[in-house]
């Protein structure tokens, strides 16, 4: 009996440490010292004698964020389904970045805002984890690149990578040009993983050697944000972490937005302000105040205008949601992988791309250690992060779908799966068991069909009629009626 997306999505998911790993190839090669290509380094030094690793990047991790990063400077989360593939992949990995100084908020000083109105749900039990961590992209990164770079079988290289070796069916190599050089540097390598981000240019190098290059699925989301930092002081706001979503309303002239803050190391607030399509933060300082005391609730105008701004406002846009469907491809050379923005890249605010690349060396060490044939495509490998790809696609696209500027592409059956989403989402605001079912699939613990599920579907539904009885009864009491 096949195995449903959901419970292959559990299963990519799982903390438990890989059984069977054995050294199955001499050397791998990755493309980019990205969160992807750090995890995947990880994962294949439990399969190759030697792992290289070709970065773009020659400055130090440990300097702030990585020029081929230009969003590293952004709010980032690191979802819990994340911080489990982190632990997975480096025990320790959580004490040691609490020890380093990354920041635990406590359950009360969260808050979550819909509509401008502050979201009081019932709580959700401990996901596994005994903490959740914040921090700001390059702690983390540089957190994970020194566990990495610990490994005795793991090297980099500075330079530029320049194409793939081919050999009849197969890629056996890759071509870099190192920093400082003109010549370029030939590698072979058994297997090569493109993690360089969304502006790989894997496709072209198929394409050129006379390969299909992967289809390329886009949304245009025209997403444009901006983010400063500030000295946290209590006195200000006690909050440690804040989200706020605002849906457009054109007939009430309302435009979507989403916003947030938190602390990170360092005892500082970072803070993102954002806007779509023609609504565009910018780089000047009373703008972002203004945007942050009347397009949020209270806490996000209060450290904008009360605390101290360390540094400028950063700003960043993004024109679109991207996946390329390598599962789709009728032909693709053996010894060739791609993992994280590589393969998709989601609207940045749902913060759904480093746990996806964690997710992705999970798969990468589910078909690594399943024996494949060296001279055979890693299709098994591309319909395990397909399974990935899915449910972050759509958890973030139904959400965007709503924005007036967005005009598809639309999956099938979505004004049926937008209703269920709808009423599901108005059920998790006072009932326990569908906020538990919500939050693991928010956090990609969970693939958003179980939200899906007859029980789950039919709860929300009762809850709905229940809350409708009540209204109608209030209205036929109150005042206004008699």
């Amino acid at each position: 009996m096949p195995t449903s997306v959901s419970r292959q999505f559990s299963d990519i998911g799982t903390p438990r440490p890989p059984e069977g790993a054995k050294v199955i190839m001499r050397r791998a090669v990755v493309l980019g010292a990205s969160m992807a290509g750090l995890l995947a380094a990880r994962v294949l030094s439990d399969h190759a004698d030697e792992v290289l690793i070709i970065e773009r990047d020659g400055s130090d991790v440990d300097d702030g964020p990585r020029p081929g990063a230009p969003q590293g400077s952004q709010v980032h989360a690191l979802l819990p389904a994340g911080q489990l593939q982190l632990e997975r992949w480096y025990p320790g990995f959580t004490e040691a970045a609490i020890a380093a100084g990354a920041v635990v908020p406590p359950p009360d000083g969260v808050r979550f805002y819909v509509e401008g109105v502050l979201r009081t749900a019932p709580p959700v039990p401990p996901t596994g984890q005994a903490t959740t961590l914040v921090s700001t992209r390059p702690f983390l990164e540089a957190m994970v690149r020194h566990r990495t770079m610990a490994i005795g079988k793991i090297r980099l290289v500075v330079g530029r990578a320049e194409g793939l070796i081919f050999d009849g069916d197969r890629v056996t190599g890759a071509r870099y040009v190192p920093e400082g050089a003109d010549e370029i540097v030939t590698e072979s390598a058994d297997l090569v993983v493109d993690a360089m981000g969304r502006s790989s240019r894997l496709g072209d190098w198929l394409e050129e050697n006379g390969w299909p290059r992967p289809p390329m699925l886009r949304m245009p989301i025209k997403l444009n944000y901006a983010t400063a930092l500030f000295r946290r002081d209590e006195r200000i706001s006690d909050v440690w972490v804040a989200v706020s979503t605002a849906s457009a309303d054109e007939a009430r002239g309302k435009v979507a937005r989403i916003g947030g803050f938190h602390v990170v190391e360092g005892d500082k607030w970072i803070m993102l302000v954002s806007g779509y399509d023609d609504d565009r933060p910018t780089r000047d300082v009373e703008d972002f105040t203004r945007r942050a005391r009347a397009h949020f609730p209270t806490p996000f105008g209060d450290i904008a205008e009360r605390a101290e701004m360390i540094g400028e406002v950063i700003t960043y846009h993004q024109a679109d949601s991207r996946r390329r469907d390598f599962h789709k491809l009728d032909r693709l050379p053996a010894g060739l992988v791609a993992a994280g923005d590589a393969v998709a890249s989601f609207n940045p605010v749902y913060g759904q791309g480093m746990t996806s690349a964690a997710l992705h060396a999970s798969c990468l060490s589910a078909y690594l250690r399943s024996g494949p044939s060296p001279d055979a495509p890693a299709r098994a490998y591309f319909e395990q992060v397909r399974v990935v790809v899915d449910a972050a696609w759509q958890t973030s696209t139904f959400s965007d779908l709503s924005l007036p500027h967005v005009d598809g592409p639309y999956p099938p059956a979505y004004k049926l799966t937008k209703w269920i989403s709808d009423v599901v989402f108005a059920a998790s605001m006072t009932d326990a068991a569908v906020n538990r079912r919500l939050d693991a699939v928010m956090t990609m613990r969970a693939h958003p069909n179980t939200l899906m599920r007859p029980g789950t579907v039919l709860r929300a539904l009762w809850l709905s009629a229940v809350r409708g009885v009540a209204r109608s009864r209030r209205s036929e009491v109150s005042p206004a009626a008699g």
